[in-house]
């Protein structure tokens, strides 16, 4: 069975010493935490300490951590690639593997010429298009997403400059892009619905379930994404989108019916892949 992990390992990047972990033995916030079910029951005390403004909102965010909801929910930004994104209640949370996709779409912009252009498809707050944007200065950046309330977190983190467009896969993107996107990038949902209840808890009750699920098999919308990428793609330009590794190889047989050569890069969990697609 396909394992569907949910952990904000940005936190492991946060170090705590020894005297410091030797104080949080006593620290109430720290073990309450803790019994919550916590893993990083000292760096998430840290940081919430530092975002309440009283103690009273203190108070208030533990319940709310210690029932589950999301620590980024609650901080209101998730660490992304070295950024801090925009995020809030409602809204599905940016995984650290898919920073794997956002280094592939960086390479391909770079490598891209002039004017490079790309879209983020089911861009929820747009985490890999405001990579792009912070790495590549000039590149001309393209958003949808189906989830208004992402795209309002997604604006914030993106900029003004930005083309926002409300619907699922291409749907909304204006007409004189067709032909014209350098890289069409994409974390699109891809549990399969029969795994929905192996999910953590916190994605379960407090991330949008279409953000999550995607048939049967979970390649509804990647079957979609390639099935219409070819007339929005420039000549040279790619498809790369995110999926558990078992997902790859049907992925890889359906662009191949396209027209389309599939590559496979391999994320460090093991579990991770970036499905890569060209013409």
């Amino acid at each position: 069975m396909t394992r569907w992990r949910r952990t904000p390992r940005w936190l492991a990047d946060r170090s705590v010493n020894d005297d410091e972990r030797g104080a949080a033995e006593t620290d109430p916030l720290v073990r309450a935490l803790r019994l919550g079910g916590s893993v990083f029951a000292e760096e998430e005390a840290t940081l919430l300490r530092a975002g309440a403004v009283d103690p009273e909102q203190l108070a208030a965010w533990c319940a709310r951590r210690v029932a589950g909801e999301p620590l980024e929910h609650i901080l209101g930004w998730v660490g992304f690639a070295g950024l801090r994104l925009a995020v809030g209640p409602g809204v599905f949370v940016p995984r650290q593997r898919s920073v794997l996709v956002a280094d592939a779409a960086v390479a391909h912009i770079l490598a891209s010429g002039a004017n490079p252009t790309l879209l983020e498809a089911f861009c929820g707050v747009a985490p890999i298009a405001t990579v792009v944007h912070h790495r590549v200065p000039g590149a001309s950046i393209h958003l949808t997403d189906a989830d208004p309330v992402a795209l309002r977190y997604a604006r914030r983190n993106v900029g003004d400059d930005a083309g926002v467009y409300v619907g699922p896969g291409f749907s909304g993107v204006p007409a004189h892009l067709r032909g014209c996107i350098d890289v069409v990038a994409a974390v699109p949902p891809y549990v399969p619905e029969r795994d929905f209840e192996q999910l953590p808890h916190e994605a379960r009750e407090y991330e949008p379930r279409a953000a999550l699920i995607a048939g049967p098999d979970g390649l509804d919308h990647v079957r979609e994404l390639i099935d219409d990428a070819a007339e929005w793609l420039s000549p040279h330009g790619v498809l790369v989108v995110e999926m558990n590794h078992a997902q790859f190889d049907a992925t890889a047989e359906h662009a191949r019916a396209r027209g389309l050569r599939a590559e496979v890069i391999v994320g460090d969990d093991g579990q991770t892949v970036v499905a890569r697609l060209r013409r």
